[in-house]
């Protein structure tokens, strides 16, 4: 017997006949009154959609295979005939009964009901010519365009679930251009599951908008371009010509297949959850900065909920009175950060008093301003509540915060971005939500003596051609310390990394990945080539044997200290050079693929005529220094790589 929903310990979906009556709920008609009410069925779990593919429906089909299958659930499932639908298109609904299934074609049999009903968006549609119209496609519908009216018997539980699992796949699921894909491949495995998870993250809220955005851009232009390239295929079949416009035709054609093959890799890395997450998008922030006011005065903003008068005092003392008091200091007075941030021009300064702040909105810093907590950052703490993609986003060309607490709650996006321009983060706590900070391409951010843990993703992402300076920082539970992304593409530059006196540790996965594409064996071994390069990196730090760091100087940290000492037990040792290991392992890997870098773009200009290129490697200025940082517990190690 097949399964059915609703039975005991089953979470399949599909009814069950043994019960008395519907488990379905009913969708009551907005509109005409006259029509019945229909299953409702769109409500449906991710588990019980997956469930039903998975088991039912697909199983491990390949893509060619997909329609009979679905042939061979519908006939297993679906009543023959005896039930009611409505027929809805985009201009009209209609009621028709079923009086028969076309299992291998995906269609129903249909006659219209008695009474006629039906109600047309765009003009009437009489008996007459809803007949004709049947006429003409031989009574026979999609059934993914029938809603099954609603019984309460639940003898047709099943139907509708069936109709809706179908109607399900072919929105949102089946791609035109599924056939031509792989086909000795589990279809399942490889296109259902990403996109049914990709469907139910974005109504869950856990995609960023401009990704959804991107994402359903890049859908209808795969789509436009495939149709084209159809038509353009069958144009050169039906021809039996050798002509000049032939061969011009499949020129073309080999170009709209090269520009989807494109499209279609770009709408995997989204489809995918774990590469979505590695790559990530470029958003493009339209945010303006203000620049100066027009008489050129700066103000300072002071955040509080409440002033006392002793805090009024320390203020005017420690922070409002400037030592030469040649002009006076316009202060402004605000409750909320969010607002004093919204109200600032170039040069202004916000002091934000201690408290705890809840914001329900996003810091979009397009100016160069300076954001102070006034007291250590546990005491001035701000919290983003409600759901939304970002908590700060940075472009202004020199942007400063200090001494601050940032909280992240409901998240899509990381807790920082910094997306062009130069962000400076001292002595600051972030407990974040999704990513931790994240420093896009031409981007600059220096992060100094700060904590930050909680991040679900990584808790710095470097993206190519960005400037990340990291110093004094505690980068903890996370699910990985700092991802470097891939930058081996020719449009990116090389990152400029300097990671000093960091202590990266209890997270999930590595302290620090990289990010990088299986170079092709066309790029010879660079093993010799970076270990002869390394005698003149004298600014990355080797670990010596005694477990010593040279030329570490006011590292700040308890185990680095003893790391110094001379009468360590062996095993300390061992422990302290497994902690600190890491930062000649990270600066190998970092040459090793900026050599790559530059023998591949060698060939390329090669490959065009172009004999010129540099060969040497500090011209690539690939980082400044990776010295003095701890590697400690970390689940899977101080550094890995993820290759794709």
């Amino acid at each position: 017997k097949f399964p059915r929903l609703g039975e005991a310990g089953d979470c399949s979906d599909y009814g069950s006949r043994d019960k008395s009556g519907t488990i379905l709920g009913r969708i009551v008609p907005d509109g005409n009154v006259l029509f019945p009410d229909t299953f409702q069925t769109n409500h449906l779990l991710f588990y019980e959609r997956f469930k039903a593919y998975q088991d039912y429906i697909l199983a491990d089909c390949k893509a060619s295979e997909v329609k009979e299958f679905t042939a061979e659930y519908l006939e297993k499932v679906l009543e023959p005939s005896g039930w009611q639908a409505i027929w809805r298109t985009n201009v009209f609904e209609v009621l028709v009964e079923v009086v028969d299934v076309e299992y291998s074609t995906l269609k129903a049999v249909v006659r219209l009901s008695e009474p006629f009903l039906c109600d047309s968006r765009v003009s009437t549609f009489t008996l007459e010519c809803m007949q004709e119209l049947l006429e003409l496609k031989k009574h026979q519908l999609p059934v993914q365009e029938l809603w099954v009216v609603f019984d309460e018997s639940g003898e047709f539980d099943q139907t509708a679930l069936a109709i809706e699992h179908v109607r399900f796949f072919y929105q949102h699921i089946w791609r035109s251009w599924d056939e031509e894909d792989e086909d000795d491949f589990d279809y399942f495995v490889r296109c259902v599951e990403p996109r049914l998870r990709l469907h139910y993250d974005i109504l869950e809220d856990r995609v960023p908008s401009g990704l959804i955005a991107d994402y359903h851009n890049l859908l209808s232009q795969c789509e436009a371009l495939y149709r084209k390239f159809i038509n353009l295929r069958s144009g050169i079949s039906s021809s039996d010509s050798d002509s000049e416009a032939e061969n011009v035709s499949m020129v073309e054609g080999l170009k709209l297949y090269d520009e989807i093959e494109h499209l279609k890799q770009k709408l995997k890395l989204i489809e995918n959850p774990l590469l979505r997450y590695v790559f990530g998008y470029q958003k493009h922030t339209g945010l303006q900065a203000k620049g100066s006011r027009p008489m050129g005065t700066k103000i300072t903003h002071v955040v509080s909920s409440t002033i006392m008068a002793s805090l009024l005092q320390s203020l005017l003392r420690e922070k409002l009175c400037p030592e030469t008091c040649d002009e006076e200091l316009e202060i402004q007075f605000h409750s909320d950060p969010l607002t004093a941030v919204s109200a600032c021009y170039e040069g202004d300064t916000v002091i934000i008093c201690p408290g705890h702040y809840v914001v329900d909105g996003m810091f979009c810093i397009a100016d160069s301003i300076e954001l102070e907590g006034y007291g250590l950052p546990d005491d001035v703490v701000i919290e983003k509540r409600g759901k939304g993609d970002n908590f700060v986003d940075c472009t202004g060309a020199n942007i400063r915060i200090s001494s601050l607490k940032l909280v992240q709650h409901d998240a899509v996006e990381g807790i920082l971005s910094v997306h062009q321009g130069k962000t400076t983060l001292e002595n600051c706590v972030l407990q974040c939500e999704t990513t931790g900070v994240t420093v896009r391409t031409s981007a600059e951010l220096l992060m100094k003596n700060s904590d930050l843990y909680g991040a679900k993703g990584a808790g710095v992402e470097i993206y190519p051609g960005s400037t990340c300076t990291l110093l004094g920082n505690g980068i903890h539970h996370c699910k990985e310390g700092i991802l470097i992304k891939d930058f081996l593409d020719e449009h990116y530059d090389s990152p400029k990394i300097t990671m000093v006196n960091n202590v990266i540790h209890n997270n999930e996965g590595y302290g620090v990945v990289l990010v990088k594409p299986t170079v092709s064996s066309d790029v010879k071994d660079i093993s010799v080539i970076t270990s002869s390069l390394f005698s003149d990196l004298g600014n990355i730090q080797t670990i010596k044997s005694n477990g010593k760091t040279d030329n570490v100087e006011d590292l700040g940290h308890e185990e680095l200290h003893e790391c110094a000492t001379d009468d360590l037990e062996l095993h300390e040792r061992a422990e302290i050079s497994e902690q600190t290991e890491g930062n000649y392992e990270i600066a190998n890997e970092l040459v090793a693929t900026s050599v790559k870098k530059s023998q591949m773009h060698k060939k390329r200009l090669s490959e065009l005529g172009i004999t010129e290129a540099d060969d040497n490697l500090m011209s690539q200025e690939m980082f400044v220094s990776i010295v003095g940082n701890q590697f400690k517990r970390n689940g899977k190690g101080s550094f890995g790589t993820f290759l794709f």
